[in-house]
C-alpha cells in the first residue's frame, strides 16, 4: 500500500460524495473491482476491461482525484492500487448489501438530476 507523505482528512460528506462519484460510472466500478483483487498497470487494466488506454487513463485520473487510487512508480511504468487497503473491504460490503428496488422504477429526481 502506498501512502502519500501528507494526508488530509476530508469531511464525511465530501468523502461519501467522492466515493459516490467514483461508483457512478460502470467502468470505474470495474476498475475498482479489478484493483480489489490486485494492483495493476493501466495497459493490463485496459486490456482486461476491453476499453481504450485513453479512456482508462481518464477514469484512473477521476479515481485518483477522488482519492481512491494512487499511482505507484515502478521503473518506467506506473502501477495502480487502492489508496487505502480498506477500500477493498468497503467495496465487498457494498456489493453484498441488500438493496430493495423496484426494477421498473427510477428515482423521483432521475430526469432532473440525472440519477439512477
Amino acid at each position: 500500500m502506498h501512502c502519500p507523505d501528507v494526508l488530509t482528512v476530508a469531511p464525511t460528506v465530501e468523502v461519501l460524495a467522492r466515493f459516490g462519484r467514483a461508483l457512478a460510472d460502470p467502468i470505474r466500478c470495474r476498475i475498482l473491482l479489478s484493483l480489489r483483487d490486485a494492483p495493476a498497470y493501466p495497459a493490463d487494466l485496459a486490456d482486461a476491461l476491453g476499453v481504450s488506454r485513453t479512456r482508462l487513463s481518464n477514469h484512473l485520473a477521476c479515481l485518483r482525484d477522488c482519492g481512491l487510487v494512487v499511482g505507484v512508480p515502478d521503473g518506467r511504468r506506473t502501477r495502480y492500487e487502492f489508496a487505502d487497503e480498506r477500500l477493498g473491504h468497503a467495496l465487498d460490503d457494498l456489493r453484498t448489501a441488500v438493496v430493495a428496488v423496484e426494477t421498473d422504477r427510477t428515482c423521483v429526481d432521475a430526469d432532473e438530476k440525472g440519477c439512477c
